[in-house]
C-alpha cells in the first residue's frame, strides 16, 4: 500500500487529498437534517455516524483515485521508454504535469531548459503516446493537457 507522504516525495501530489465537503454537498439535505436532528434533540451520535461516514466513502474514493495515479504512472513510466535522449525531458514533463495538469509550450520550454523546437517536439511526442491534449483548437498559444490524470479526479478514470 502506497501512501500520501510517497505520492508527495515523488512530486505526484503536493498535499493529501480528503475533501469531505464534496460528501456533504452530494447528501446536503442529510447534512442540515443531522445537524438540525443535534440542534433540536440534542442527538450528536447521529451526526457523527453521518460524519465518519462520509470519513469512510471519502478515504474509499481517495484509495481509488490512488491506485488509478499508480496504474497511470506505471502506464506513463512504459510509454516514456521509447523516447529515448528525450526521456529525461519528457519526465521533467510528467512531474510537473502530476502537479498541473495543463501546460503551454512556453512552460514546456522553460522546463527542459532547450529551444522552443525541441519543446515542440517533445510535446508532440508526448501527444502522440496519448500523455498529451491540446485543448484550445488554436494555431498559437495553444493549451495542452494531461486528459488521463484529470479524469482520474472526475470519476470518469
Amino acid at each position: 500500500m502506497h501512501s500520501g507522504i510517497q505520492f508527495h516525495e515523488n512530486g505526484i501530489l503536493e498535499k493529501p487529498i480528503l475533501y469531505l465537503s464534496d460528501f456533504f454537498e452530494r447528501h446536503r439535505n442529510l447534512y442540515y437534517d443531522n445537524l438540525m436532528r443535534v440542534r433540536t434533540h440534542h442527538d450528536l451520535t447521529q451526526w457523527f455516524k453521518f460524519f465518519l461516514t462520509g470519513i469512510i466513502e471519502t478515504a474509499k474514493s481517495g484509495i481509488h483515485t490512488f491506485d488509478g495515479i499508480l496504474q497511470l504512472k506505471s502506464d506513463v513510466d512504459q510509454r516514456l521508454k521509447s523516447f529515448g535522449s528525450r526521456a529525461e525531458d519528457a519526465h521533467k514533463v510528467i512531474v510537473r504535469l502530476y502537479q498541473n495538469p495543463i501546460i503551454t509550450a512556453s512552460q514546456v520550454t522553460e522546463l527542459i531548459g532547450k529551444s522552443k523546437a525541441s519543446a515542440y517536439r517533445l510535446i508532440t511526442d508526448l501527444e502522440k503516446c496519448n500523455i498529451l491534449g491540446e485543448i484550445t483548437g488554436g494555431e498559437r498559444d495553444r493549451i495542452y493537457v494531461f486528459d488521463e490524470y484529470l479524469e482520474l479526479f472526475s470519476g470518469k478514470g
